[in-house]
């Protein structure tokens, strides 16, 4: 497995079921900028907010066409069959929710903070523990690490301005003072 991020911002996802486990996943991929269709017979739950499209019916061969990133959340094998055939036949990424060995990326447990993104996986092993591990992993961090990325990032742009290379220095000292300088600014 390689991690990787993605940048879904504009983006067609397809998501199919609206049980809880297809409802979060849609939650998450609007969070993250895409413009999520929901296709599903019935909603369990409450339908996430920020929806581009959303059409109460079943899953009909060539409703993926045009996506990006596919998630089937059916719980139906039947359906999740013909999706993962389309899916395949169009080169899209799908995810079948709890089908590891029929899914080509997987959701991780994530922790942001402004620019900070903290991604946990288990490569589908337990959803569950790597949740554990994140929270594990919040908890540790100091809380202004989207202060210190803003500052970093303007640090770096002023650098590559005035000609020099973000390669030549190491940001390590400048990261660890910025953490300790924003820090105390909190507490004031």
């Amino acid at each position: 497995m390689l991690p990787l991020v993605a940048d879904l911002s504009g983006r067609r996802v397809v998501v199919i079921g609206a049980g809880k486990i297809g409802t979060r996943k849609a939650e998450q991929l609007i969070e993250a900028g895409a413009l999520v269709t929901l296709i599903t017979k019935e909603v369990v739950g409450v339908v996430p907010k920020g929806l581009h499209e959303t059409y109460l019916r079943p899953y009909q061969h060539g409703d993926l066409a045009g996506a990006y990133l596919v998630v089937a959340a059916t719980g139906d094998n039947a359906v999740n069959d013909a999706i993962v055939f389309e899916s395949a036949e169009a080169n899209i990424w799908l995810n079948v929710v709890d089908d590891q060995q029929r899914s080509n990326f997987f959701f991780t447990a994530v922790h942001r903070d402004g620019e900070v993104t903290v991604s946990i996986s288990t490569e589908g092993a337990s959803p569950a523990l790597a949740q554990w591990i994140r929270t594990r992993v919040r908890e540790a961090l100091p809380s202004n690490l989207a202060e210190v990325a803003r500052r970093i990032r303007v640090e770096r742009q002023a650098h590559q301005r005035a000609g020099g290379s973000t390669e030549d220095r190491s940001w390590t000292d400048r990261i660890e003072e910025l953490v300790v300088e924003t820090s105390d600014e909190n507490l004031r």
